[in-house]
């Protein structure tokens, strides 16, 4: 049985300036993750990427078609999946560990155990030491390792992970590319992580799902057949790393038809309330 299960996924939103025209972000949209899975999302700009964790995580709903996780139909926000961002959302009034406690605290655990948990996975992101610090006293990079390890204490069992590292220079994105992947051969997460970056998506993926442009759908699911465990600066001058690079960004190439070919549907054949965008 997959651990995310997205079937025949469509939603729409007003065109803006037009009271009865509607656009398509997402259409037909279908993808399976199994679990323990790592998957990269890449696309155009524009194809639905946002739009797509937005649903995931609960926070808006489909017109049509559903989304599963472990058989069960994702109908709002839960404890079960973890969002991170590319701005790492750190409230800028709490410590590191603090931050890390916050989903902890929410969930009632008692102050030993969140003190257990968070010394826990600030050493698995390598900020033992900064416990104290608040988010202004770190890097761009460490402030990202502190957002990571906030998810991570409250045990989700999918992290949602939305260009987490496209705020940090290029040497930092490569350390924390493998620290991710160190993260994630040690937790056995199910990862769903939405990149513009070819390189990033290959090294880091046991699947890519190259999406079309609007209205977004998954055109080719890519299996990524490199040896584990893997770190991107040791895989991408491999032959087989250039295969698969070279086969993504041909498919993308592919969607560059124009922009103006969005599908679009008369206002009464949608749902009556479109919810607005979530800010993610």
């Amino acid at each position: 049985m997959a651990k995310i299960e997205i079937k025949n996924l469509s939603r729409t939103y007003g065109k803006k300036g037009s009271k009865t025209e509607k656009f398509y972000a997402l259409r037909d949209f279908n993808l399976s993750i199994d679990q323990g899975e790592f998957v990269t999302i890449v696309g155009p700009s524009g194809c639905g990427k946002s739009t797509l964790l937005d649903l995931l995580i609960g926070l808006s709903r489909p017109e049509t078609g559903q989304i599963l996780i472990d058989d069960k139909p994702v109908e709002g926000p839960a404890l079960d999946r973890g969002i991170v961002l590319q701005g790492y959302a750190l409230f800028p009034w709490r410590t590191v560990r603090k931050n890390v406690e916050l989903g902890l605290e929410i969930k009632g655990v008692p102050r030993k155990e969140r003190r257990e948990i968070s010394d826990h996975y600030i050493k698995l992101v390598d900020l033992a030491g900064f416990e104290n610090h608040y988010p202004y006293e770190l890097s761009g990079g460490m402030q990202q390792r502190a957002a990571i390890a906030r998810i991570l204490a409250y045990d989700p069992d999918v992290l949602l992970m939305d260009e987490p590292f496209a705020a940090v220079d290029a040497q930092t994105r490569e350390v924390m590319q493998d620290e991710l992947l160190s993260i994630w051969e040690k937790t056995g997460k199910t990862v769903l992580f939405v990149t513009h970056n070819i390189e990033e998506a290959v090294g880091l993926a046991d699947k890519v799902a190259v999406l079309s442009r609007s209205p977004g759908a998954v055109k080719e699911v890519i299996d990524i057949d490199l040896p584990r465990p893997r770190r991107i600066g040791s895989v991408r001058n491999t032959p087989d790393f250039n295969l698969l690079y070279h086969r993504v960004w041909e498919l993308l190439q592919d969607n560059r038809e124009p922009a103006g070919a969005a599908a679009r549907l008369p206002a009464e054949s949608v749902a009556d309330k479109i919810m607005p965008d979530a800010v993610l």
